[in-house]
């Protein structure tokens, strides 16, 4: 094969594009609903799909979203998708090129990073993306658990709605959480559908997707979405409260919602898949052994313009530090940088002095929005320090306040 010929998708390519993705992620086909969704919502000009000859041989995309950086900025940012190389032609160039040809792309759109979630996370490493924030799952035992109430949860009111009927209200409450986390995304007009999509083939033993809104004084202060999974044994009823999403204003209803979802009749335990590092469930828990805890990557983050993008966010403490940084990929990004930056602004310029700390961009994706320690790569011997002192300040200044999380599919 020759180097494949990569190409913006037209429109008419659209249902071959998906018919091919499908194929190259090895599942079965996605259901309608959803399919009709990323259909409305997909960027066209963002899609593209390589070839060998007249054969669609890989699949890759982006979305156009903006995400909270540390400090409560936001920025512009593409979320990297539908990437899948046909099993006849894997090994062979195909996800290079495309690769190449997007962060080509997003340099010539003024894209300072750019962002995925990773079917294979080691795929991607090669690339220059690095991890920059998790995703907790677990499985918590209602029946032996219970869950601290903070003063006033008892003010706070539920009322079951269908998912769809409260999307507003719900999407209201979700924009308001964006700006407090680092990794969040605002969510484009059409993409408040994809939460609440709940084809019956995917619901995998699970009833119909529910929506549940926590008032107070008659004003929506949080929603969960969930679906239970009703199972009888000889000794009774012991089902599963599946949850999909929960967001609160404020600590009293978060953890009202909490303790609604721990009474559901009939069900046994809770689980989820996807919950900051730091969520306040930890901390409702009454015992935290049962609640049976893990994570997962969940960000991965690629420095497209490095000194746009380390200016672009703040830092937790003052910090001038000359980085030594290897890119391979974008040889455009390596070099000597200086980057000066204080809870109020920051400044990155190339610079002839001496290298305090010498890391790749990877490592620097995966430290950027404050999630991963520069100090806990210098353990693994990903990040070397330089210069005495170097490495505990710069990791100080570029953790975050709160833990990054993405909470939005795609």
């Amino acid at each position: 094969m020759t180097t494949p010929d990569v190409r913006v998708l037209q429109a008419d390519q659209w249902e071959l594009f998906f018919d091919r993705l499908e194929r190259g992620f090895g599942g079965p086909p996605d259901p309608v609903e959803e399919r009709a969704l990323w259909r409305r919502i997909v960027d066209f000009d963002r899609m593209v799909a390589a070839w060998d000859g007249e054969e669609l041989v890989g699949t890759a995309g982006a979305f156009s979203f903006r995400m909270t950086l540390p400090g409560g900025a936001a920025a512009d940012v593409p979320g990297v998708t539908m990437v899948s190389v046909q099993p006849t032609h894997r090994r062979r160039g195909v996800l290079t090129a495309m690769m190449r040809h997007q962060l080509d792309d997003f340099r010539d759109r003024g894209e300072p990073f750019a962002v995925l979630t990773a079917s294979e996370p080691a795929i991607y490493g090669r690339f220059g993306y690095g991890i920059a924030s998790r995703q907790m799952r677990g499985t918590v035992d209602t029946t032996r658990v219970s869950f601290h109430a903070p003063e006033g949860t008892d003010r706070v009111r539920f009322r079951l709605v269908p998912p769809a009927e409260a999307v507003e209200v719900c999407e209201a409450i979700y924009a308001q959480t964006v700006p407090q986390r680092p990794g969040m995304l605002a969510r484009r007009p059409g993409w408040e559908q994809e939460p609440v999509l709940d084809p019956p083939s995917a619901r995998d033993g699970a009833g119909e997707l529910l929506c549940v809104l926590a008032e107070v004084d008659g004003e929506v202060r949080g929603y969960a979405r969930y679906a239970t999974q009703p199972v009888w044994s000889h000794r009774g009823p012991d089902g599963t409260v599946r949850l999909r999403d929960l967001e609160a204003l404020d600590p009293v209803t978060c953890a009202a919602l909490w303790r609604y979802l721990s009474g559901v009749d009939l069900m046994s335990r809770i689980t989820f898949w996807n919950r900051p590092l730091d969520d306040a469930l930890l901390q409702l828990v009454s015992d935290i052994r049962r609640c049976d805890l893990g994570f997962r990557d969940g960000l991965h983050l690629r420095l497209v313009d490095l000194p746009a993008a380390l200016s672009a966010r703040t830092y937790a403490a003052p910090v001038d530090v000359v980085l030594d940084v290897e890119d391979a990929f974008c040889p455009w990004n390596s070099g000597r940088w200086r980057l000066t930056g204080d809870p109020k602004g920051a400044d990155c310029v190339r610079t002839t002095d001496s290298a305090e700390l010498s890391l790749s961009v990877k490592e620097l994706g995966a430290a950027y929005l404050g999630g991963p320690s520069l100090r806990s790569m210098a353990g693994a011997g990903l990040v070397r320090e330089l210069r005495p002192g170097a490495l505990a300040a710069a990791s100080a200044a570029f953790r975050s306040d709160a833990e990054p999380w993405l909470p939005h599919r795609f």
